[in-house]
């Protein structure tokens, strides 16, 4: 297909300017180089260059820059390539999409195709997804399938958070605080203690707190302001090694968050376009109904390894338990079923819809035994065996805060239970220095029972209110890398990954619904190279996925309802890249960008449209249906960059000044399954821009910083069945941050 050429003209583009650099190499001048990044993609410490699939990773000074100005996880969104992260719970409930590929079902019982990994524990409710990224080592991102060494629901990607782990004979932490607008503060610390030669401790904390800062009109007489929260969080870790044949690993990590859930604003979009109405004012709403956010996480885990020789042990045990709830005026204003308009209202609400979700009884256990065998010789071995288990209870009320006692109406409970076991395997061979070969495989058995009942809610029951799904599955993979030069690898991938049965619970509009599995293959050609004696490294890529059975949510429409439904299929498409440059000593460059053609291939897939008066601009199926073959997945952004620069202004005694910039850019993207004029949020560019000083060998630092510097405010989601209700991004804010070493 013609489409296809650019992406591969790319790939030879950019080996072919690699290796052109690559000879220019022995010119250049002796200076600072860059260090080698070391991930555990595969389960094992390597050099990103020599892992065949496309790795991004994030750490230090960049997650220090954008954690300073209160920021949640979403804050990742875009900074690597293909990675997209979306929410329409706030600071609670991140959707994460890599290569266009995730899922936007709102369900607190939602599966998603890309995993989240924190410190080897799988988080897998979408409400543990959320927790707060603080005194990290380093943040990958992998992009495809990842089946083989992370399991089922791991077809688009992994996410994987690595904590900067406690460090034997070290005594030291360091503190941060920041301040800005809206009355926002980000305090950040950790310490370190090695009480004996064989034993360490680290202790991090992360508070971040916003005052509130959007007034609700409708009650102006009172003191009724939104969009505040304080988010707290600790993690504890213990290591005990006496040896190098030993080591244990136990990290217990809190979180408390309370706050303002997701601000929903109704009829902000203009109608026939995609603009903000005229004069909207981000500082203010009117809203009769109420907005609040708690959420508790408790988790510990232990990660134990024994080395004996060519063999080595690993045992690593997780336990999750958290409980959230969100209550939210899903319709974004007040009066409805009547029309206050102009500066009275916000516009005509054909009904009133309030509600809360609640996560209970939840609990997560997993553990993973694995072992490593490395003998002499070209081959080395991984195998293992995975257990999970996952429980809980939602509770979804509905609420009247005008006309009802208390606001109370009518609730609904829904209970799941998932069991999952897996076998897996992975060998590496090297046929020549050059040459070297990958492959791995897994069986996963998951079973899942759902079971919903009303508390004084009408359930929809045409198909009952009790299921249960059971899959099994093979997954794979196979890949290989050959070296070009001692700094120029090339390689190839082929993979496959798969996702479990979803199943949608009951409700008042629309009856229970599950899907069959997903499964995806995925097709990648790449290159990793250091460049000009390690002064600039690039690593680029082009990719195809080809996923069967896709499991969609179609959300909301003209009957609220809504239903898991199944594309036949769905084809991925396009290219990534990472460059890092440092051009002169003091000038340091990174850049990244992406292409996802993300298609659903399926003539006879139909959902329903709008209910809020929006433009449909897909072709009528009649009764309110629209097909929607050709369509790029919802929260898939065809084109994303990134760009950060760092100039150092080095002054006598090694101190120094410095200049930062970060930019974050994403193309369009559609909110929905179908597609409409009012509905497809704009492009979106944030940027950020700091000034600091850094004195005393790098012991102190003072800066201050201004995000989204060009004040760019996007609808980035919506609610469809109302009204032309939608949320926005976070405008401008600004600050200062003192950072302290000791």
């Amino acid at each position: 297909m013609p489409h296809q050429a650019a992406p591969f003209a790319l790939t030879r583009a950019s080996l072919s300017i690699g290796l052109a650099l690559a000879a220019l190499a022995a010119q250049a001048q002796d200076a600072s180089v860059l260090a080698p990044v070391t991930v555990t993609a595969e389960r094992r410490a390597e050099n990103a260059k020599d892992v065949p699939m496309s790795i991004s990773t994030l750490g230090g000074e960049k997650l220090d820059v954008l954690n300073s100005s209160g920021e949640d996880v979403r804050m990742l969104s875009g900074r690597v390539p293909s990675l997209n992260i979306e929410s329409s719970f706030g600071r609670a409930f991140p959707r994460f999409y890599i290569r266009g590929y995730g899922n936007t079902d709102f369900h607190l019982n939602a599966s998603q195709p890309v995993s989240l990994i924190y410190d080897d524990v799988v988080q897998e409710n979408p409400i543990l997804k959320g927790f707060p990224a603080f005194d990290l080592d380093r943040i990958e991102v992998l992009a495809g399938p990842q089946g083989t060494l992370f399991g089922r629901n791991t077809p688009a990607g992994v996410v994987k958070f690595e904590s900067v782990k406690p460090q034997l004979k070290k005594n030291g932490g360091y503190g941060s605080l920041s301040y800005g607008s809206f009355g926002t503060t980000n305090v950040e610390g950790a310490l370190n203690v090695s009480a004996s030669p064989d034993f360490a401790a680290r202790v991090s904390v992360q508070s971040q707190h916003r005052d509130d800062w959007v007034d609700n009109n409708y009650r102006p007489s009172q003191t009724d302001k939104l969009e505040g929260y304080d988010d707290n969080a600790v993690r504890l870790q213990a290591l005990y090694q006496p040896d190098n044949n030993f080591s244990a690993l136990g990290n217990v990590h809190l979180r408390d968050l309370k706050g303002t859930a997701r601000l929903f604003r109704a009829n902000i979009i203009k109608k026939g376009s995609n603009d903000l109405v005229d004069g909207f004012d981000e500082k203010s709403v009117t809203i009769d109904g109420k907005n609040e956010q708690t959420l508790s996480n408790f988790g510990t885990s232990l990660r134990l390894r024994w080395n004996l020789g060519q063999v080595a042990l690993n045992s690593i045990t997780g336990f999750e338990h958290l409980y959230t709830y969100s209550r939210g005026d899903v319709d974004g204003g007040y009066g409805a079923p009547y029309a206050p308009g102009g500066a009275n209202g916000p516009g005509f609400i054909p009904f009133s819809s309030e509600t809360s979700d609640a996560l209970k009884d939840h609990r997560q256990l997993s553990q993973e035994f694995r072992v490593e065998y490395n003998p002499a010789g070209p081959a080395r071995y991984q195998a293992g065996v995975y257990l999970f288990h996952e429980r809980y209870m939602a509770e979804s009320v509905n609420y009247d805060s005008i006309f009802s006692d208390g606001g109370y109406t009518s609730s609904a409970r829904t209970r799941q239970s998932n069991r999952a076991y897996a076998v897996f395997g992975s060998v590496n061979y090297d046929v020549t220095d050059a040459f070297k070969l990958r492959g791995g495989l897994r069986f996963t058995k998951d079973k899942k029972w759902l079971a919903t009942e009303t508390q004084d809610q009408t359930l929809n029951t045409a198909n009952g209110l009790t299921t249960d799904t059971r899959d099994s599955k093979v997954t794979w993979d196979l890949s290989g890398t050959y070296a070009l030069t001692k700094d120029t690898n090339v390689y190839a991938r082929v993979g496959t990954g798969f996702r479990g049965s979803a199943i949608l619970p009951a409700s008042e509009f629309g009856p229970m619904t599950r899907a069959t599995p997903e499964t995806l293959t995925s097709y990648e050609v790449g290159v990793k190279s250091d460049l000009w004696n390690r002064r600039a490294r690039i690593s680029a890529n082009v990719f195809r996925y080809d996923v069967k059975d896709l499991q969609l949510t179609e959300v909301g429409g003209g009957g609220n309802g809504n239903s898991v439904k199944t594309a036949k299929k769905v084809v991925g498409e396009g290219f990534e890249f990472n460059l890092e440059l440092l051009p002169i000593d003091d000038l340091f460059i990174t850049m990244g960008g992406s292409y996802n053609k993300a298609t659903i291939k399926d003539g006879a897939l139909t959902v329903a449209g709008c209910g809020g008066g929006c433009t449909v601009t897909n072709p009528a199926a009649g009764n309110g249906q629209f097909f929607i073959n050709g369509n790029q997945l919802p929260q898939a952004p065809k084109w994303v960059y990134n760009l950060t620069a760092r100039y150092s202004i080095p002054t006598p005694g090694g101190n120094e000044f410095y200049v930062y910039t970060d930019w974050a850019y994403r193309s369009k993207v559609n909110f929905f399954l179908y597609e409409s004029k009012e509905f497809t949020g704009k492009a979106l560019t944030e940027g950020g821009l700091r000034a600091g000083y850094i004195w005393s060998n790098g012991k102190y630092e003072a800066a201050a910083f201004v995000r989204n510097i060009t004040n760019q405010v996007r609808v980035t989601g919506a609610i469809d069945f109302n009204n032309l209700t939608g949320f926005i991004n976070d405008p401008r804010t600004y600050g200062v941050q003192f950072k302290a070493i000791f």
